[in-house]
C-alpha cells in the first residue's frame, strides 16, 4: 500500500507497510539498547527510554534525512560517565541542554558540511569497528549476574540462549528468500517471543534489563545553580557531547545517502540533533543522536520515508505508557539475534576486494580508525585522528610532487616553470631548485602550472627574493592566480616582489575563465 505523506515542508511517496513494520522493528530494537546505555552510565533506565523517544521523534519530522533513526546512544552516554559519578543527574540534564545549543549553532552557521572532508578509508574504517562493537556488544547477553558478579551462562540456559539467537539468525537469512512483504527482523522477533511464550522457555528477556513501564516524560528544569562554576563544570562535557553526537548523526547521515542514492541535508540535521537534545534536557532524557544499527534496520526493511522514524517513536512512548509488561517478556535472543545480523550487514565486506587496489597509507589509515573505534570505543576521535593522519599524508605525498622545470631563453633570461602546490610541505623542495648564485641578472618563476597556497609559501617566496636581492638578481613572478595575487598583495609588509603582467594568459581560477 503506497501513497503520499506530506510532513511539513516534504511530501514523499511512501509505502506505509514498510514503514509502519519499520518502524515497529526498529523500536523492538532500540529499547532494549537504550536502556543498556543508561544503565551503563549509572542514570534511570526510564531516562533512556525518554531519549528514544524525543531524540526519534524530533529527527523524524524535523531532520536532514529520511530514513535515519536517531535515539539514546552510547556514544554520547558514554561522555556523561564521569560527570554523573561527580555531580549527579541534573548536571546531566544541563549539559545535554548546552550540548543541544552548539548543535544548532553548528547547523545556523552550516558548519555541517565539513564532514565532507572525511576521507573514504576513514569512512571504511569507522563503519568496520563499528560494525565489530555491534557485534562484540552482543556477548553480554550470554552473561548472568550471580551475586553481583557478572558471569558467563553455562550448560541449558546457555545452549538455550545460543539457539534461540541461531533461530533468530536462520530466519533473517532465509525469510527474504521467501517473501519480502513484512522485515525479516519483525517476523524472527515475533516467532522466537512466541516460542518461548509458547513452550515456557526459561531465558533472558527485557525484564532481566530494566522494567520499562512509566509515565509521560515529565517538564522540570535542571536543578542547577545557574552560575559561571556550573557553566564551567558542564561546558568540557557538553562540548565532547555535541561533537560526537554530530560526527556520528553526520557519518549515518552520509552513509544512508550512499545507500538510498540521494542527498540528506547535513545542516537541517544538526538544528534536529541540537533541538532534540535541548527537549531531552527539560523533558528527563539523557539525550543521544543518530543510532546507525537502527538506521540500517530501518533502511534494509525498505524505509525510505520519515513515518518509519516517527512510528519507532510513537511505538516507544505507548510502550512506556501502555504496553511494558508485553515488552518486558521479549527473550534477549531475539533481538541479539538481529542485532548480530545489524553488524553483518553494516561491515564493509567490499573494502577486502579492493584492499589490494589500495594505497598503502589508505589502507593503514582505514586500519587506524578501525582499531581505534573497537579499543577506545571513542567515535569521534577516532575519526578526528583518522582525518588528521590522511591531511598529514595527502600533505606529504603533495609536497614531494612539486617540480621545477629550468631553461635559459635567448635573451639570457633563466626560467623556472614550477609545477604542483607551493605550501608549508614543500617549500624547502621549492627552495632548493633555485642556484641564486649562478642564476644570470635576470629570473622568473612561472607559477602556470602551480599556485601558492598559504602563508609558508608566501614566506619561501619572499626569502628566496631577498637572497635574489642580495645578489643583486631581479626575480620576476608570472602566471600568478588571483587568489595567489591576493596573497601577496595581503602580505606586502612581509616581502616585496616583481609580478609580470601577462595579457595572453588567462587565469584558471577566474570563473569562467579556461
Amino acid at each position: 500500500m503506497a501513497g503520499y505523506l506530506n510532513l511539513f515542508d516534504f511530501k514523499q511517496k511512501i509505502n506505509y507497510k514498510n514503514e509502519v513494520l519499520a518502524g515497529l522493528t526498529v523500536a523492538m530494537t532500540m529499547m532494549p539498547e537504550s536502556l543498556s546505555f543508561a544503565i551503563l552510565a549509572g542514570l534511570p533506565p526510564l531516562v533512556g527510554l525518554y531519549a528514544a523517544f524525543i531524540m526519534g521523534l524530533v529527527t523524524a519530522i524535523f531532520g536532514g534525512r529520511p530514513g535515519m533513526v536517531s535515539g539514546g546512544a552510547g556514544a554520547t552516554v558514554i561522555v556523561l560517565i564521569s560527570l554523573m559519578q561527580s555531580h549527579g543527574l541534573e548536571y546531566v540534564f544541563a549539559a545535554v541542554i548546552l550540548a543541544g545549543i552548539f548543535q544548532i549553532l553548528v547547523g545556523v552557521f552550516k558548519l555541517g558540511k565539513f564532514i565532507r572532508l572525511v576521507p573514504q578509508p576513514v569512512m571504511y574504517g569507522f563503519v568496520n569497528g563499528l560494525a565489530v562493537i555491534i557485534f562484540m556488544s552482543q556477548f553480554e547477553q550470554f552473561k548472568t549476574v550471580v551475586n553481583g558478579q557478572s558471569t558467563w551462562l553455562t550448560g541449558t540456559p546457555f545452549w538455550i540462549m545460543a539457539g534461540l539467537v541461531a533461530l533468530t539468525i536462520a530466519i533473517v537469512l532465509l525469510l527474504p528468500k521467501i517473501t519480502k512483504a513484512v522485515p525479516a527482523s519483525l517476523v524472527a522477533i515475533i516467532v522466537v517471543f512466541s516460542l518461548v511464550l509458547g513452550f515456557g522457555i526459561d531465558t533472558k528477556t527485557v525484564k532481566d534489563i530494566a522494567s520499562v513501564g512509566g509515565g509521560f516524560p515529565p517538564f522540570h528544569i535542571p536543578l542547577v545553580p545557574f552560575d559561571m562554576e556550573m557553566l564551567q563544570i558542564i561546558f568540557p562535557y557538553a562540548l565532547i557531547m555535541a561533537s560526537v553526537g554530530l560526527t556520528e548523526s553526520l557519518l549515518t547521515l552520509n552513509l544512508v545517502d550512499e545507500l538510498t542514492g540521494n542527498r540528506g541535508n547535513g545542516n537541517r540535521e544538526c538544528v534536529a540533533q541540537g533541538g532534540a537534545n535541548i527537549l531531552n534536557g527539560f523533558f528527563y532524557g539523557m539525550g543521544g543522536c543518530a543510532m546507525i544499527a537502527q538506521t540500517f534496520v530501518n533502511i534494509s526493511a525498505d524505509a525510505r520515508a520519515r513515518l518509519s522514524g516517527v512510528i519507532a517513536a510513537c511505538t516507544i512512548l505507548t510502550v512506556i505508557l501502555f504496553g511494558a509488561p508485553v515488552i518486558e517478556r521479549i527473550p534477549m535472543a531475539s533481538l541479539t539475534g538481529v542485532m548480530i545480523m545489524v553488524a553483518i550487514g553494516t561491515f564493509e565486506w567490499g573494502s577486502f576486494r579492493i584492499i589490494n587496489k589500495m594505497p598503502k597509507q589508505d589502507i593503514f589509515v582505514g586500519i587506524l580508525v578501525a582499531l581505534i573505534t573497537i579499543w577506545l570505543h571513542n567515535l569521534a576521535l577516532a575519526v578526528l585522528i583518522g582525518v588528521v593522519v590522511s591531511a598529514l599524508v595527502f600533505a606529504w605525498e603533495s609536497a614531494r610532487r612539486i617540480r621545477a622545470r629550468k631553461y635559459v631563453d635567448e635573451k639570457g633570461v633563466k626560467h623556472y616553470e614550477i609545477y604542483g602546490p607551493l605550501f608549508f610541505g614543500s617549500t624547502m623542495a621549492f627552495t632548493e631548485k633555485f642556484d641564486v648564485l649562478n642564476d644570470p641578472q635576470e629570473v622568473v618563476i612561472d607559477f602556470k602550472e602551480s599556485r601558492i597556497a598559504d602563508m609558508s609559501g608566501i614566506e619561501a617566496l619572499g626569502k628566496l627574493t631577498e637572497r635574489y636581492k642580495k645578489a643583486d638578481k631581479k626575480l620576476l613572478l608570472r602566471h600568478l592566480s588571483e587568489d595567489c595575487r591576493l596573497l601577496l598583495k595581503n602580505a606586502d609588509s612581509v616581502i616585496e616582489v616583481n609580478i609580470i603582467d601577462d595579457p595572453t594568459y588567462k587565469l584558471p581560477f577566474d570563473g569562467d575563465k579556461t
